[in-house]
């Protein structure tokens, strides 16, 4: 193994313990708090909320039980329990200490698959008291979560709280562990081109996660018997009495080993639950070709990628450390197992779904990875191979794959008591979750996919564009046209790990050597000729822009649309591409941006072309906006914002405004509209019902600011301050469809951005 080929550690976050204490007592003490989710502002929301209101769907859920998930908060709503008996690798330290965990945990449900938790700490270590405890608590939630509760105690309480309730009963401990592990294993038997039933494992560990590991092997394809099973005293075999219980005795084995290093000699790959240091030199020496490491100890692995690198080159290897390339980490599995089973009422997560997430776990790290990926590795992008068997934990995908994954199993085994009719729509719905964003352009997706479009993609030999373009086919939205050199693209595809040999749907045009290049340098002479431009510089533009070409083509029906900005700041981009492309008869050119921020969408303009906006230009901007609204669902609602309310306090500046409604009057629109007022009257629906003359019925979802500056500023920070999700500006009322990206652009911007230019979102 090179020194370019060894594992590397990633830069690990690192904090004082004072640091960490002032985390959590800053502001609120804690990490979760409850919001609700329903109006509570006037008498009548409290009636409908609470007394006499809530009297309704109680009388409904006596009568049938299962309309709880309809009208509570159970369909959404897991437990995550514990008695603080082994927390964390701290050890015992009682149900109080474990409360900062549980309330991660919770905040893991809910950050990674928007699944509302609660965490309740048991103050007993009394197998039975906790049993008794948690089986009456059922009807308050749709799964359980129990966490750090030590073996063999979490074998007894799992088990029989499975029996007595009917809602999931998960210990993440034993089964998240289990099914990471498992679907990197999975994925390192391919590369390594074994076969499961044939393979020889060692699991080194008998406590809850080692004997959940074994379960799940077994059922997953090894052979029992290829499967050892070690823990403190040596190999567990037929016939052993010293340190046996019920668990370990279900996986003794036939063999003559009796230490872990008679286990590990000649062994395929080896499992470690176990402690620091575990394995040694020889033992990994003592292996077969190509061995398997899971060194999944915490907070020290068994043994380093460092220490394994000494000794021989040719093992992958696997540790629970975020440092390391191939970390085991249970938030890959239980936040997405959980939406799986509770969007299907779930009375149980069986065998069949822990083996469903393994699968899919390991299928999607055989993909091409997103840029949103790529950058937690600055800048290195993963690619499937020795140090990349297993997904991380900031992949997008995991959201739509894994709960799809459990939801099936589910229903093909008997389980799901609400079974997924529409597959295909429950994958929008969980995109949607994590990614506002994803859920607002998926009817867009849909759109593009039954109409399908040709796609220019302008700058066609940047890594990232590849990327998005080939993603753009490969979802179904259409053709992809890379615009640059063959050789240039070719080799960046190469060395990103893009294969492109073949590719349906994608072609590649040099813009100088193109056969329609006469065509398009003719066409820009004739726009451009008596704007200061001789023929030969309208011929430069096309045989050197990609801008200029890729407009033409679109400009001239050569493809349906196009997309670019990723190399070039935004002005820059539109310059050119207005070279080409007029405004739509009848339509001005605006800049809208797309702010979506707690479950609520908002439509701003201009947030990119008009500085400084008179009466005539604001009451069109209000127009163009109102037209993107309706094209994406909405029914426009529109303000004309101003630092004043209908006149007060009076300010020369708010006189454009109140003219840009009078001419709104004089065109007899066909949307709701007015101004001038603050921000917080357009939007919060209390300080709208202070006039009630507005012509505005609720608060408004289309904001026409006054100012480019003040667009661009308000836009970006409710990005960085306000955590919302803000896409565009995208470009409205151009004669053709183009948009475009800001520079630097993911390839998942881009592909969003190339579809909106498919749909035909600006006009």
């Amino acid at each position: 193994m090179t020194d370019d080929q060894r594992p590397t550690r990633r830069k690990r976050p690192t904090f004082t313990d004072q640091e960490a204490l002032q985390f959590h007592a800053q502001g609120r003490p804690g990490k979760l708090e409850v919001v609700p989710t329903k109006p509570m502002a006037t008498q009548r929301d409290l009636s409908l909320a609470y007394s006499p209101g809530v009297a309704v769907p109680v009388l409904a859920i006596a009568e049938n039980p299962s309309l709880a998930f309809d009208y509570t908060t159970r369909s959404n709503m897991v437990a995550v329990i514990s008695n603080g008996t082994a927390i964390l690798g701290l050890g015992n330290l009682g149900a109080l200490a474990s409360k900062p965990v549980m309330e991660g945990k919770s905040v893991l449900f809910k950050r990674f698959a928007d699944v509302d938790s609660i965490d309740l700490e048991v103050d007993t270590e009394d197998a039975d008291n906790f049993i008794n405890c948690v089986r009456y608590l059922g009807p308050s939630f749709g799964g359980i979560n129990l966490e750090d509760i030590k073996a063999p105690e979490c074998f007894i309480i799992e088990e029989r709280l499975r029996e007595l309730m009917d809602i999931p009963v998960f210990h993440d401990d034993q089964h998240g562990t289990a099914i990471i592990a498992a679907a990197g294993l999975i994925n390192a038997l391919h590369l390594t081109g074994r076969d499961m039933a044939k393979t020889r494992l060692v699991v080194n560990g008998a406590g809850a996660a080692g004997i959940a590991c074994t379960e799940l092997l077994k059922a997953m394809g090894f052979a029992p018997n290829n499967v050892i099973l070690c823990d403190t005293k040596g190999v567990i075999y037929q016939g052993r009495t010293e340190g046996m219980n019920q668990w370990k005795s279900a996986h003794s084995a036939e063999t003559a080993a009796r230490t872990l290093a008679d286990a590990l000699n000649g062994a395929d790959a080896v499992f470690g639950l176990s402690a620091k240091g575990a394995f040694t030199d020889e033992m990994i020496r003592s292996m077969a070709e190509n061995p398997i490491i899971f060194a999944m100890a915490n907070p020290d692995p068994e043994i380093t990628p460092e220490e394994v690198a000494r000794i021989r080159d040719d093992v992958i290897i696997a540790t629970g450390r975020s440092d390391y390339p191939n970390q085991v980490n249970n938030v890959l599995g239980f936040p997405y197992i959980f939406r799986g089973a509770l969007d299907v009422q779930a009375t149980t997560i069986n065998m069949e779904m822990k083996i469903a997430a393994a699968q899919a776990l390991a299928e999607l790290a055989r993909e091409d990875v997103p840029d949103e990926v790529a950058a937690a590795y600055q800048g290195t992008r993963p690619r499937f191979g020795r140090d990349y068997i297993i997904p991380v934990p900031f992949d997008p995908r995991l959201i739509h794959t894994i709960p799809m994954a459990v939801a099936k199993a589910a229903m093909d085994t008997g389980v799901a008591r609400r079974p997924i009719v529409d597959m295909r729509s429950y994958k929008a719905q969980l995109s949607a979750r994590r990614d506002p964003v994803a859920g607002t352009l998926n009817r867009i997706f849909e759109r593009v996919r039954k109409f399908p479009k040709r796609v220019v993609f302008a700058e066609g030999e940047e890594e990232q564009v590849i990327r998005a373009a080939l993603s753009f086919v490969n979802q179904g939205l259409g053709k992809a046209i890379l615009v640059g050199r063959e050789n240039r693209i070719h080799e960046t595809a190469v060395q990103a790990g893009i294969d492109l040999e073949g590719r349906e749907g994608i072609e590649i045009h040099n813009a100088r050597l193109s056969s329609r290049n006469a065509t398009y340098a003719q066409f820009l002479y004739e726009r451009l000729q008596r704007k200061g431009f001789l023929f030969r510089d309208c011929q430069r533009m096309i045989n050197q822009d990609r801008n200029h070409f890729a407009a033409s083509m679109v400009a001239l029906g050569d493809a349906d649309a196009m997309v670019t900005g990723a190399t070039r700041n935004y002005s820059t981009a539109l310059s050119d591409v207005r070279h080409v492309i007029d405004a739509k008869p009848g339509h001005r050119v605006i800049g809208v941006s797309l702010c979506l921020a707690r479950g609520r969408t908002v439509l701003v303009a201009d947030t990119a072309i008009h500085e400084m906006p008179n009466a005539q230009e604001l009451a069109e901007i209000a127009i163009e906006s109102a037209g993107v609204a309706r094209r994406l669902g909405y029914e426009p609602r529109v303000a004309l914002l101003s630092f004043s309310t209908f006149g007060h306090p009076k300010a020369e500046r708010a006189e454009k405004i109140q003219e840009a409604v009078k001419i709104l009057d004089g065109m007899r629109v066909d949307f709701e509209y007015d101004g001038e007022m603050a921000a917080d009257v357009a939007l919060n629906r209390d300080v709208m019902a202070q006039y009630p003359f507005s012509r505005l019925t609720d608060t408004a979802n289309v904001l026409i600011m006054p100012a480019f500056h003040s667009a661009s500023i308000s836009t970006k920070m409710l990005q960085e301050l306000g955590g919302a999700m803000v896409l565009g500006p995208l470009v409205v009322g151009l004669d053709k469809p183009v948009q475009i990206v800001s520079l630097g652009a993911t390839d998942n911007d881009i592909v969003n951005m190339a579809a909106l230019a498919a749909y035909n979102i600006g006009g």
